[in-house]
């Protein structure tokens, strides 16, 4: 008796050293075939044409493509989002970021968000569908990476109304002529890894993530300073900053924002217990 291709695929990912190789195999031949990856076994039966995007598949991830961007698609929080090679992947560790900011949307009736970086638009669309009476704006430097935004906020139903987009990098005065600012919540999650510290992530990661949105510069904190520049003048008297950061700089992150006005609140902790979202508040609020 033949093996199963699903068992083939398995032993494929294994030799791979891929973590997960019976689950991706699973999403991996669903994707092939368009079905549901719970419905995926040993008697699962491909047709030759099936069985040639399957080879694909496999080889794409074998290469050590994120499985995200192999199928196309991530889940992230409470929804499901395109990806692909012009945007980071979505994390789990950024969910923490979300889970913040809903609470303080609901617990001050907030109105308006702006999200510095939005990539794949998985943070600023995620509040968009939580809080209808939110009215967003998402800056990128990247247009590829807006038109990524757009293709989720198609698939998420999020009316243009809610929604506001712009091509401009942080680091050009233009993003401070904004005609939505001021605004009651800025959100971003920057690039934070030290340059020299790229070359030592895994390949999923550095070989297939924008660089510009991993690269933080000599310390990792360049993009924290100038947004620390930025915010007071893009922020509401009372507004808050949510800021996503990488491992042992949360301290000092707390003390560029410190310098510029701002006043900490606090510093939540993933699932790995890292300090990884940090929420500031303007120090002239109530």
């Amino acid at each position: 008796m033949s093996e199963s291709v699903y068992q083939e695929v398995i032993k494929k990912l294994i030799a791979a050293k891929i973590a997960s190789p019976r689950l991706e195999a699973r999403l991996l031949i669903a994707c092939a075939i368009g079905t549901d990856a719970d419905t995926v076994n040993d008697a699962t039966v491909l047709t030759e044409s099936s069985l040639a995007v399957l080879q694909r598949l496999v080889q794409a991830r074998i290469n050590h493509k994120p499985l995200d961007k192999v199928i196309g698609r991530k889940s992230f929080y409470k929804y499901d989002f395109i990806v692909n090679e012009n945007v980071l992947s979505p994390r789990p560790d950024t969910e923490i970021l979300i889970e913040a900011a809903a609470e303080i949307i609901q617990k001050d009736n907030l109105h308006s968000v702006l999200d510095l970086g939005v990539g794949s638009g998985c943070i600023l669309l995620s509040l968009l569908k939580d809080f209808p009476q939110l009215r967003g704006t998402g800056i990128d430097k990247s247009g590829t990476a807006l038109k990524t935004t757009r293709q989720n906020q198609a698939a998420l139903s999020v009316p243009d109304k809610q929604i506001n987009l712009v091509q401009t990098d942080w680091f050009d005065d233009y993003i401070l002529t904004l005609s939505s600012a001021p605004f009651e919540l800025i959100v971003s999650n920057p690039p934070y890894i030290p340059s020299a510290d790229i070359a030592t992530l895994e390949p999923e990661v550095k070989d297939f993530d924008p660089q510009t949105a991993l690269d933080g510069g000599q310390d990792g904190l360049v993009s924290y300073r100038r947004l620390a520049d930025i915010c007071p003048l893009l922020l509401t008297n009372n507004g808050y900053v949510m800021l996503e950061c990488g491992i042992r700089q949360a301290k000092s992150v707390q003390e560029i924002f410190g310098k510029r006005g701002f006043t900490h609140i606090e510093t939540r902790r993933d699932l790995n217990n890292i300090d990884r979202c940090i929420i500031f508040r303007k120090k002239d609020c109530n």
